[in-house]
């Protein structure tokens, strides 16, 4: 077939750059903007002197210890949430157990929990003075020296902490390609006589591994990112020692160096992923043409999947919902009065327009790497991606710094137009931090539609926008939705962007969780922090049934 059918490269038939590659690269721009703010201190003239000097005298000290406790803590949440996520996605996808219809919807509810509510929650049930220790002691008269009681706030309880919150995300991506698998090459490896974990092993799981990559790829990149947990811990990290740096310290030479650090870690963490796929390709061709029965479990095999499905929901979802909801019982935490529908319309919209937003974006990016081809493309979705793994803060910074000047600049003109601390900002901060999550899970369903489809569609007289409108976009709608609840979710959650750049006066749910619980005022933030839990519920239960309706 002609040149014509095969995928454009970048170059566009009426001259120039492409149109969906300039777009590209006008985002990867605005997105690179706040990062270049932040990595500028390493190389302004002022402070190259100081930079060398400052390194040194981190790695001498505080860096190595960042490190290794990002490191093991990154290891954790890997392994974990590739467990976790891959295996009740299997479960919930092939098989038939007790509960099977529950677990569906109720293994992507924890993703509801902001992993500093979580952390308030189990800190409060599991210390000294907590209920469980306090209640084992009046049980067995255990005196404070007569047991040993594993500590939540250390390296080990950080890593199971963000596993239990953060394996959704494997869960959702993985689930999604396993229902799609193509159900023909299933049958052959069963025919062949492999068994299912064979099966699984050599079919689902290649198939399925894209996804699973972008998800746990994901949940390391939240974890790296994440301060207010560990803060609250008292664990060293390379993002606890950025905020330190920048904040305490009023080094910003010391905080773009640890910054440095945390970006090649996880572009690090990139490249080996796309190098561990060699040339290997994923296409699950007539994934859904047929029906694939459900094996049905009985005896303890059964039980042992409603077990290993139940023990992630139950404690990364209700148990620390109970523990809020004794903390909420007691105390007078109800008197916020309009206070809280402030807070609860400023939440809504800010995750709503950012979701739409960056959705649109993702899909035109992604889309633009397909048909393009170009290495120029490719290195506009990298930057893209980076944007998940800086600390919300440090963006805020990157981006009020830029900001500053054009508020400046419109003052000296007369214009009456202030960008710092505007929703506008806000949103624009949001986008940087959360468009990595949505680019992720619309890739991902891109490389299930073979290219085969591109050039028959081509040779069928459509053209790009035809092609996207008409095929791509109804393949892609369940990796759309998915994309969208993600950054929906993590947008209600998100906190250190909203405290440092929100409007004056401006206040979401997850702020004022934070300004009641650093008072000790867990009761009174147990209210906020709920209904964050209760708006991320929505979306969620409404993805997971969409879903599970429209199975072959």
């Amino acid at each position: 077939m002609s040149r014509m059918l095969s995928a454009p490269d970048a170059r566009y038939q009426g001259g120039g750059l492409h149109p969906l590659l300039l777009a590209s690269l006008a985002i990867a721009l605005l997105v690179g903007v706040p990062i270049a703010g932040v990595l500028s201190n390493l190389f302004s003239h002022a402070e190259l002197n100081a930079s060398a000097s400052t390194f040194s005298h981190l790695w001498a000290t505080v860096l190595p210890e960042y490190i290794v406790n990002s490191a093991i803590i990154a290891v954790i949440v890997a392994v974990l949430t590739a467990t976790i996520g891959i295996g009740c996605a299997w479960l919930v996808a092939v098989f038939d157990f007790p509960g099977k219809k529950f677990f569906e919807w109720a293994l992507i509810l924890p993703l509801a929990m902001p992993a500093y509510v979580v952390a308030y929650a189990y800190t409060d049930f599991l210390q000294f003075t907590g209920p469980l220790q306090t209640g084992l002691r009046t049980q067995f008269g255990w005196q404070g020296g007569d047991y040993w009681f594993p500590q939540i706030r250390s390296v080990g309880g950080a890593g199971l902490l963000f596993a239990l919150v953060l394996y959704p995300y494997v869960y959702l991506l993985v689930r999604n390609a396993f229902i799609e698998r193509s159900p023909r090459m299933w049958d052959a490896a069963r025919t062949l006589g492999a068994g299912p974990w064979q099966a699984f092993l050599q079919v689902s799981l290649p198939l399925a591994r894209p996804a699973a990559a972008a998800g746990i790829a994901l949940a390391l990149m939240e974890t790296l990112a994440d301060y207010g947990a560990v803060a609250y811990f008292g664990v060293p990290t390379l993002t606890t020692g950025i905020y330190k740096s920048w904040y305490i310290f009023s080094d910003r030479t010391a905080a773009a160096q640890i910054a440095a650090v945390l970006l090649m870690v996880v572009m690090g963490l990139m490249l080996l992923e796309q190098k561990s796929r060699g040339r290997a390709r994923y296409y699950a061709v007539g994934g859904r043409s047929t029906a694939q029965a459900a094996t049905v479990l009985t005896g303890r095999h059964a039980w042992g999947a409603s077990l290993f499905c139940a023990l992630p929901v139950l404690f990364g979802f209700f148990v620390p919902l109970i523990i809020l909801l004794r903390l909420l019982l007691n105390e007078d935490a109800l008197s916020f009065g309009t206070r809280y529908i402030g807070w609860l319309e400023n939440t809504i919209v800010l995750g709503g327009i950012t979701a739409l937003i960056a959705v649109v974006i993702c899909v035109l990016m992604a889309y633009a790497a397909r048909v393009t081809k170009s290495r120029a493309q490719a290195i506009c979705n990298r930057i893209v991606s980076m944007g998940y793994a800086i600390p919300g803060a440090v963006i805020a910074v990157g981006i009020l710094i830029p900001l500053s000047y054009i508020d400046a600049w419109n003052s000296e003109h007369g214009i009456a137009l202030v960008l710092s601390g505007s929703v506008v900002a806000l949103v624009y901060a949001y986008l940087v931090r959360f468009l990595a999550v949505s680019f992720q899970s619309v890739q991902a369903g891109l490389t299930k539609i073979t290219p085969a489809m591109d050039a028959s569609a081509r040779s069928l007289g459509h053209g790009i926008g035809s092609m996207l409108r008409h095929i791509h976009v109804p393949l892609l709608w369940r990796s759309v939705l998915t994309a969208g609840l993600l950054v929906f979710v993590d947008v209600v959650k998100e906190l250190p962007a909203t405290l440092t750049i929100r409007p004056f006066n401006f206040d979401t749910l997850a702020v004022i969780t934070h300004q009641l619980a650093s008072d000790e005022r867990l009761g009174e933030a147990a209210l906020p922090a709920l209904t964050i839990v209760l708006i991320a519920i929505v979306p969620v239960v409404i993805l997971a049934r969409a879903i599970a309706r429209t199975r072959p």
